[in-house]
């Protein structure tokens, strides 16, 4: 059963079409896997296995009549708690939606669903997906596999732990400032921030409607990359969905790097916002690694970290209050006291100062895609630092803002975080790998082959 949790994706599907593995018999392991140890992480809101086992029947039956939808058919997924899946609460985490339901699948649901996969359950999120792990909310936050005692990341915090702790193969969480990375940073796995537009957002809540994006979580670059072309495609009812075609982001991944142009953001980690040591470490350990496998490296310059911070800070904390006026007016009380907090923010900011971010957003992005002209990735930090404890909210805040995110959430550009090694506290460390927009395959084909040369995603947290 042990070894079931550890699958990939891709490794499930090969054994589920040849019919070595039942759908059925791979639900019930990570089911038995859940109920054992979630209870120490909390990374399932609402786990059912129920549905899992439904899905995983018919899952079978398909497959065993000759049916193949592809390579999520018969693969366990989770989905953060701020996408609809019809009949169940979409709670964000929050006092305030603890009871609505879902009329309907969101787009990203109904593709997992229409590919064969097995829904495991709701993950935990942080509140509306902007409050932090907070303790005064009706469910708790999730923990890191690594060390239970440590922030897990966030806000797609469920999905990123329970990739991590075996629980899933593969979750969907989403991204307004970071928050597929963050996880994905913190819990040793993989998490794709797509180019702004090429997945969906219908049925998912927003927290910026300008800012938010959908993507996976996954233990590997390649599991990755097949979930985004699952979830992938243009969507005419949502406003932000580009008419742009998608998929292949497999193709290429075994091409190696070999003369490559791989540009490397330093100033953003070592200058702009100094990074922990051992952080900055694991990331020039993977730049030489991509150099040793024939990658031209060079150290090239953007606008400073903290434009990009400030641009992403003023259009999010607008756009999230003019969601949210309404229940802050009527309900305030039934927030918690960081989501609360945060959201208040946007109510000072004035109306020049959001028209004036957006202007300067587009200069931001124009003078960052150009610099692709030179290079085809660059490579710099996700987190400044590894994961702190979940119980020190002083140094949560001081940490979850020492990040490099939020600049590709301004550009719109995909952006990679993967496993870089892990630091002398046994804590994952992480590195990003961004493309221009639309060059996904691209990315994954870089990030595919650091991880191939380093082997990190072999080791997995032990809490048997």
């Amino acid at each position: 059963m042990s070894e079931l949790a550890w699958l990939t994706v891709a490794e499930a599907a090969e054994l589920l079409r040849a019919k070595k593995l039942s759908p059925v018999e791979y639900a019930k392991a990570l089911i038995d896997r859940v109920e054992k140890h979630d209870k120490h992480l909390n990374a399932f809101l609402r786990f059912t296995p129920e549905i899992a086992l439904d899905d995983a029947r018919r899952a079978e039956e398909e497959i065993m009549r000759g049916g193949w939808r592809g390579p999520f058919h018969g693969v366990p997924y989770g989905l953060k708690d701020i996408v609809d899946y019809a009949g169940l609460p979409t709670t964000a985490h929050s006092k305030i939606l603890r009871d609505n339901i879902a009329a309907g699948d969101a787009v990203v649901a109904q593709k997992l669903r229409v590919a064969g996969g097995v829904f495991m359950g709701k993950m935990s999120t942080h509140e509306f997906a902007l409050g932090g792990p907070s303790f005064d909310l009706p469910w708790p936050p999730a923990r890191n596999p690594w060390n239970r005692d440590h922030f897990c990341g966030g806000s797609s915090s469920g999905s990123g732990a329970a990739t991590a702790a075996g629980f899933l193969p593969a979750a969907i969480g989403t991204d307004t400032g970071g928050s597929v990375r963050n996880p994905a940073a913190m819990c040793g796995v993989v998490g794709m921030k797509p180019t702004y537009g090429a997945v969906s957002r219908r049925g998912v809540l927003p927290l910026a409607f300008s800012l938010d994006h959908v993507g996976p979580l996954t233990r590997t670059v390649r599991d990755n990359a097949l979930m985004l072309d699952a979830i992938a495609g243009h969507d005419p009812l949502d406003p932000g969905s580009a008419n742009r075609a998608t998929g292949g982001c497999t193709a290429g991944l075994e091409r190696g790097v070999k003369r490559l142009r791989v540009g490397v953001i330093r100033h953003f980690y070592m200058r702009d916002m100094q990074a922990d040591p051992e952080m900055t470490a694991g990331i020039e350990a993977a730049v030489e690694v991509l150099g040793r496998l024939g990658a031209q490296v060079r150290e090239i310059a953007t606008a400073p970290l903290g434009d990009y911070v400030a641009c992403n800070r003023i259009i999010l904390t607008s756009e999230a209050f003019a969601i949210h006026e309404k229940w802050m007016c009527e309900r305030p009380q039934d927030y918690g006291a960081l989501t609360r907090e945060r959201l208040m923010a946007g109510a000072f900011v004035r109306a020049a100062d959001y028209v004036n971010a957006t202007r300067v957003r587009r200069r931001l992005a124009d003078a960052f895609h150009a610099l692709f002209d030179g290079i085809d990735v660059a490579v710099t930090a996700s987190s400044m630092d590894p994961a702190c404890r979940i119980d020190d909210p002083k140094a949560i805040e001081y940490t979850y803002a020492r990040q490099a995110r939020a600049p590709f959430n301004v550009t719109g550009s995909p952006a990679l975080c993967v496993p870089a090694g892990f630091g002398r506290s046994g804590l994952p460390l992480a590195m990003q790998i961004v493309g221009k927009p639309w060059s996904e395959a691209l990315v994954y084909r870089v990030a595919h082959a650091y991880e191939q040369a380093t082997g990190w995603v072999k080791m997995h947290p032990e809490f048997e």
